[in-house]
């Protein structure tokens, strides 16, 4: 069992006015689809941006924690330095973002059952058929330190390049690794499918 982040602190700019982590999905708001995912992996943490939030309606009847991130104004680097912060400790974390839609509970222990049969890596993470990698990312505790410099939108890119050769791709048969609805065009898509 290891510690599961959802990052859902961002300000869904790309939807013009709508909270894609709000959208309808099946039934209930995205984000809930999310943390409804990852039952099972570990204790569910759920980073937002302040403690008024309404996402966090989405946490009602959920034994998700969220954890309160002021400096996700500054970008996802803003959110998972603040997130990370205040996970426990851990052995190792796994991160997820809030809007990639097509991730299943499956596709989450595949990833966690690689860190047992990868030990010498450090990071492992979903990619597509052809090695893009995406989400989720599991990060050793080893590289927790190495968070609390991310600034900006560049995620997290400033450790896991370095470390190309200890990362595992554990490949899904499709790209729902990279999976993400950004604007209320990928929304209509995905819903017309």
């Amino acid at each position: 069992m290891i510690p599961v982040l959802i990052l859902a602190a961002g300000q869904s700019s790309r939807m013009r006015g709508t909270d894609k982590l709000m959208r309808d999905v099946h039934g209930v708001p995205l984000l809930r689809r999310q943390i409804d995912t990852a039952k099972g992996i570990g204790p569910i943490y759920v980073a937002l941006p302040s403690d008024n939030h309404p996402r966090l309606a989405a946490l009602n009847g959920t034994s998700a924690i969220p954890l309160i991130v002021p400096m996700a104004s500054e970008g996802i680097g803003g959110t998972m330095r603040g997130a990370v912060a205040q996970l426990p400790e851990c052995d190792a974390f796994m991160i997820i973002l809030g809007d990639l839609i097509s991730l299943t509970n499956s596709d989450l222990m595949g990833v966690l059952n690689a860190t047992k049969t990868y030990k010498n890596d450090l990071i492992w993470r979903g990619a597509t058929p052809d090695g893009k990698p995406g989400h989720p990312i599991i990060f050793d505790a080893s590289l927790r330190p190495a968070f609390a410099d991310l600034r900006g939108d560049s995620g997290g890119e400033s450790i896991v390049k370095p470390l190309a050769a200890r990362t595992h791709l554990h490949r899904f048969n499709d790209n729902r690794a990279r999976h993400d609805l950004d604007t209320p065009e990928d929304w209509s898509a995905w819903q017309s499918q």
